[in-house]
């Protein structure tokens, strides 16, 4: 199933899935891990037999063994209160254990949908990501069947079954943490080939110079929050240093199939802070970021989900953090309001006055002569 993986990201669902792939683990045991900051998840291998009615994961012992029960939300985030909870149960003896009623010979992994995976970001940063590094950790890629637990009411019995998706770092992977097959180590940049295979996307490297065409930059439109004012004057900027340019609005539920092959025909992604911005997962090898962060003290936190991320895909990462005075909160509030004169003061105060202030209620309007030198570094990139 995942080789050909064409998720549609406009569609919120909230069940709970299993995708079959391999895994490893004491025979007979559950393995629980919670040693992420993120994730919880679960090891069962041996006789596993799940119950879709009663959202359950049971492990049939070889012989007599201890009765032990967990609960996990099987989601990349532990704090989504939302996700439905998984039983997970090594049973004392074999009498205990319901009946198969479907047995498969392929291990599976049980996740969730739904929780925060309405929002791009995070339908890459909790589910897509992590389901990949689990995907690959001992099976080449495959298609495999997938079981919508929540309609099923069949005892499914597997030799292996990973309960719950694990996240190590945001929006990436952590090589040392992501084994793949012959002991070569996974990473994100592993991640973003396989989109362009999935999606059949012709461009693997970047527009380099000298050559008869220019690199192309795309301006992010953003249809709500958080807009470029003077988008129009920032494209003619970044043609001025040399880039063909284009302000292009992604629907924020659109197809990726659809919005995936527009992004590829870039060499550059420039855009305010903002989920619009895992579109960077896209573009070619070698190719650019530019993440422009709010004004309000937004660079620790732009920086976790997008700029780190970008360099490990393989992307020159670019930042440019708005000053006050090209914030439109500087016209809305005022100079002495808090939110202009003290940024640390409403970080202090709690994360709803940062996302009201910062995210919600600003718009940008770039000073293009200040931006220049950001525009050029990026063109020089592509002269090398």
């Amino acid at each position: 199933m995942l080789a050909g993986l064409r998720p549609d990201l406009s569609a919120e669902r909230r069940g709970v899935f299993s995708v079959f792939l391999a895994s490893a683990a004491e025979n007979g045991k559950v393995v629980c891990n919670s040693e992420s900051l993120y994730s919880d998840a679960c090891e069962v291998d041996g006789d596993v037999r799940t119950n879709g009615t009663a959202l359950s994961v049971a492990v049939v012992p070889n012989g007599l063994s201890e009765h032990f029960e967990w609960r996990i939300r099987p989601y990349a985030r532990r704090t989504a209160s939302s996700i439905k909870e998984v039983t997970v149960t090594q049973l004392s003896d074999r009498d205990a254990a319901p009946p198969c009623t479907v047995t498969h010979t392929t291990p599976a992994v049980l996740f969730a949908l739904g929780g925060h995976a309405g929002n791009y970001w995070h339908a890459f940063c909790d589910v897509l990501v992590p389901l990949f590094v689990a995907s690959r950790r001992t099976r080449p890629p495959c298609k495999y069947d997938a079981v919508d637990m929540d309609g099923d009411a069949e005892v499914r019995c597997f030799p292996h079954v990973t309960v719950g998706l694990r996240i190590d770092k945001l929006f990436t992977i952590v090589p040392e943490m992501a084994p793949g097959l012959g002991g070569r180590s996974l990473t994100m940049a592993d991640f973003t080939r396989f989109l362009r295979e999935a999606y059949a996307l012709p461009r693997g490297a970047p527009t380099r110079q000298p050559a008869d065409k220019k690199p192309r930059l795309l301006l992010m439109r953003r249809g709500h929050n958080r807009r470029f004012v003077n988008e129009e004057e920032i494209a003619r900027a970044a043609e001025a240093v040399g880039f063909e340019a284009a302000v292009v609005e992604l629907p924020r539920y659109g197809r990726v199939d659809e919005q995936a092959p527009v992004v590829n025909a870039f060499d550059v992604l420039m855009g305010v802070h903002g989920a619009g911005l895992t579109h960077a997962v896209f573009l070619p090898t070698g190719g650019v970021l530019i993440q422009v962060v709010p004004y309000g003290k937004m660079e620790d936190i732009a920086r976790a989900e997008f700029g780190e991320p970008a360099t490990d895909m393989g992307l020159k990462y670019l930042e440019y953090s708005v000053t006050a005075e090209e914030s439109t909160l500087m016209e809305t509030l005022g100079p002495d309001h808090p939110a202009i004169r003290d940024p640390e003061s409403v970080h202090r105060s709690g994360w709803e006055n940062v996302n009201e202030f910062y995210l919600q209620k600003q718009d940008v309007r770039i000073n293009v002569n200040r931006l220049a030198p950001t525009l050029a570094q990026a063109f020089d990139h592509f002269r090398q």
